[in-house]
């Protein structure tokens, strides 16, 4: 099974910036979908964004302009590069991957489906 552990989790002022990374046991086919997830308390989790295989990112629509996703093959890492951070940011973030096929789309991947990190804990305020 692919392996993924989250860092870079912290708190930071509205405005500010943190930088998520998750280290990837190894990218197989078995991982060629990525995509950053948070959750809120008593809310849903949800896609914030995504890399499907060879495509461009896929970017939450709240997120647009203010985060960047980027992959490190050489590295075997996944990032998120988070600025201009609000409140509503607040979160555990998780980093997931999964096999890309058919249609399949990253955002709407959900537990027990896949493979998840355990989360790392972002506070603005």
């Amino acid at each position: 099974d692919v392996q993924l552990v989250e860092s870079g989790g912290g708190s930071v002022l509205p405005g500010g910036s943190l930088k998520l990374s998750c280290t990837v046991s190894e990218f197989t086919s078995s991982s060629d979908c990525m995509g950053w997830f948070r959750q809120a308390p008593g809310k849903e989790r949800e896609g914030v964004a995504s890399i499907d295989g060879g495509d461009a990112p896929t970017y939450a629509e709240s997120v647009k302009g203010r985060f960047t996703v980027s992959q490190d093959n050489g590295e075997n890492t996944l990032s998120l590069q988070m600025n201009s951070l609000k409140p509503e940011d607040t979160a555990m973030y998780y980093c997931a991957a999964s096999h890309c096929s058919g249609g399949f789309r990253m955002f709407s991947l959900r537990p027990p489906f896949g493979f998840w990190g355990q989360g790392t804990q972002v506070t603005v305020s």
